[in-house]
């Protein structure tokens, strides 16, 4: 054999082994994370909250309990998390929301959630603003588009409307 093919062949089998390493790592991630979803699901209770601001911010900066930034690891720390800041009963706090729910959790709303700790798993509007879908650029183009053909449309209906009129008057 070639000095090329051998180096193609261990390079290959480097690869395939890194593979079964990663398949065998990541399904061991997703039974710890189903285990502590499970977990969270059973420690979770329904609450009912005014959002009084949301923002993605760091876990240092966003006013949660000192145990719960020293209980993070330290390359997580710095990481932008979605944070609502609510108002529960008297009592004014941070919290943690899932990506899905910061979404559709807009300011001044009054919301029915579902929360583990400090953590907002799922969450209902009671009471205010719709959250808007936002549009992407195409979108926006096609309804632009769309706007100015309807106007030409409409003007073009105007003016043949006023030239029967001329017409009918000249006879």
């Amino acid at each position: 054999m070639s000095t090329a093919l051998k180096v193609i062949l261990i390079v290959l089998i480097i690869i395939a082994a890194l593979m079964v390493i990663m398949y065998i790592l990541g399904r061991k991630a997703e039974k710890k994370s189903e285990s502590q979803k499970a977990t969270m699901e059973a420690q979770s209770q329904t609450m009912s909250f005014y959002v009084i601001d949301k923002k993605r911010m760091k876990l240092t900066e966003a006013g949660l309990p000192k145990m719960v930034t020293e209980q993070t690891p330290k390359y997580l720390r710095w990481t932008k998390l979605p944070i609502i800041k609510v108002k529960v009963g008297p009592r004014v706090m941070s919290l943690i929301c899932d990506e899905k729910i910061y979404d559709s959790i807009l300011p001044k709303q009054e919301v029915k959630a579902t929360v583990s700790g400090l953590y907002v798993m799922s969450a209902k509007r009671i009471r205010g603003p719709l959250p808007e879908q936002k549009k992407s650029r195409k979108e926006k183009r096609a309804e632009k588009k769309a706007e100015k053909l309807a106007m030409q449309q409409a003007e073009a209906k105007k003016a043949e409307r006023h030239a029967k009129k001329a017409e009918k008057k000249q006879k």
